[in-house]
């Protein structure tokens, strides 16, 4: 049995498997679908034609992710926008925002009073920070993190196989340090990381790692001149 307190709004034609738990007032809009064993806190908003608590599928060319049976939760205070698709085993903190069309994987952990995009894409294995701001259609490749405070910028893509495909290898997202700002359309390379309160350029090709404090920009990313 799952539980929906009086409080809660719920559309039309949801569905809300077992094992499902809604805090009080949240609200769910139509043809939504809520799988087995989400957690959803108090005064959390969610909009119409999402999917939740999807268990990931795999084919014998893409990497088998175990089924550990974690749930998805969503922590008070939440808003998650339309036709959004959130999987099982990830957990969203307090105040976050998920803009329309947006997809989040599984064993992903967002931070308190983040925001990610419409139709921005977060990848599995990954770390968001406290604060930080994942505009439209910016990419998040698996197995990566982000500090606290980091801003990605329209449309950034992110890459984690420097081998793409072409033999196995561990795979290595960016490491972007708290208060680092990645401009629209930049690209960052596999394992690099961004340093603390660092400036990508828009447009940049980021192929190394970035220090502290500086700006770079330009393709391959360079550090500009003072």
């Amino acid at each position: 049995m799952s539980s929906v307190p009086e409080t809660a709004q719920i559309g039309k034609h949801v569905v809300i498997e077992k094992d499902v738990v809604i805090g009080e007032n949240v609200t769910i809009g139509h043809n939504t679908t809520i799988l087995k064993g989400t957690q959803i806190g108090d005064d959390v908003t969610i909009g119409s034609n999402c999917v939740l608590g999807i268990k990931p599928a795999v084919n014998q060319r893409m990497r088998n992710v175990a089924d550990r049976g974690d749930q998805l939760t969503i922590q008070t205070g939440t808003t998650i926008g339309h036709l959004a698709s959130v999987y099982a085993g990830t957990r969203i903190g307090k105040n976050v925002f998920v803009g329309d069309h947006a997809s989040i994987r599984e064993n992903v952990s967002i931070g308190d009073a983040s925001v990610v995009g419409r139709a921005a894409i977060v990848e599995l294995n990954t770390r968001i920070g406290k604060s930080c701001t994942i505009q439209t259609q910016a990419y998040v490749t698996g197995d990566t993190t982000l500090e606290d405070d980091v801003f990605i910028g329209p449309c950034v893509s992110m890459a984690n196989d420097k081998y793409m495909g072409a033999q196995s290898v561990t795979l290595n997202g960016p490491y972007i340090k708290t208060g680092a700002k990645i401009g629209n359309n930049a690209s960052l390379l596999p394992g690099v990381t961004i340093g603390r309160n660092s400036i990508i350029g828009a447009g940049a090709a980021v192929t190394k790692d970035i220090s502290d404090a500086v700006t770079v920009a330009g393709v391959p990313a360079k550090k500009l001149n003072p």
